[in-house]
């Protein structure tokens, strides 16, 4: 048992850079602390040294960059929701950042958190796969861009080197003609982990047929997914009655859910189809 936790607080991005060189691993960051804290009430987050970057407001802030929106790793769920900026490029993230907790929680909890947590069920990651967004992640290497449908390796495994931190992540904005739609199911309408969290992006034209169209979906695999072979079915198509009910059925077939303690794999299957297929009637109505 760890009888000392040591605690640094870095004033500085570069000053945090040094410590994870030096720290070469013992260390877990601490963000917002919404995941951290329960994990530490619990036992199962003890680490020999903590990294707290709460301070560091080199890491916050919205930002647009030409075609991109730039979100700093610390900017909370509240301030995302309050971003004139967000809400006109990227309004989904709005919707997902109220489902998260309470509060509270919107106020401290981070996109940054978010995403290293790597829960499958962050409420966040399904808009950033849909995106195909990129992430900055810094050392004192410098910064590297990654993108996020190749960040995580495995359940709650990253490519985050140890030295490494997310800086801030980068969406593509959203064009005047793209349809975004978002739905979190849960056990309740808030203050719950979802059983099934979904991102949409699409275009489709006059002619109701699908220009392109990107699916995220999460806690129904390991990570949180794209629906490749859905998207490939969809792709070029003119959206029908057979057509929807041929993506619905590969959706059911492409997600790989298991049954623990808030669902059934039978239903996660079955509302990842018909949230899709909600979606998709959407497009064609």
């Amino acid at each position: 048992m760890i009888s000392t936790i040591e605690v640094y607080s870095p004033k500085t991005l570069p000053e945090a850079y040094a410590h994870l060189q030096q720290l070469n691993g013992r260390a877990k960051l601490l963000a917002g602390g919404t995941d951290l804290m329960v994990q530490l009430h619990d036992g199962v987050a003890v680490a020999p040294a903590y990294l707290n970057i709460w301070n560091l407001d080199e890491l916050r802030g919205i930002q647009d960059i030409g075609d991109t929106l730039r979100i700093g790793a610390l900017t909370t769920y509240t301030q995302m929701m309050h971003s004139p900026l967000v809400r006109q490029y990227c309004p989904i993230l709005i919707e997902a950042a109220k489902t998260v907790g309470g509060v509270q929680i919107q106020n401290r909890g981070t996109l940054g958190g978010n995403i290293v947590n790597a829960s499958p069920a962050g409420d966040t990651l399904p808009i950033l796969a849909a995106f195909e967004a990129q992430l900055e992640l810094g050392s004192h290497r410098g910064i590297r861009v990654v993108r996020f449908n190749e960040f995580y390796t495995g359940y709650r495994q990253t490519i985050l080197a140890p030295d490494e931190l997310v800086v801030a992540a980068r969406l593509p904005k959203t064009a005047p003609n793209e349809h975004l739609f978002f739905q979190k199911v849960g056990s309740r309408q808030a203050l719950v982990i979802s059983k099934v969290v979904m991102a949409c992006k699409a275009q489709v034209n006059d002619e109701k047929r699908v220009h392109s169209i990107q699916i995220g979906v999460g806690s129904v695999a390991p990570i949180v997914i794209r629906l490749r072979q859905t998207e490939t079915l969809l792709q070029g198509q003119k959206l029908t009655d057979a057509l929807i009910e041929s993506a619905k059925q590969s959706a059911m077939q492409e997600v790989r859910p298991i049954t623990d303690v808030r669902s059934t794999e039978h239903y996660r299957r079955t509302i990842t189809a018909n949230v899709l297929v909600r979606f998709l009637r959407q497009l064609l109505e």
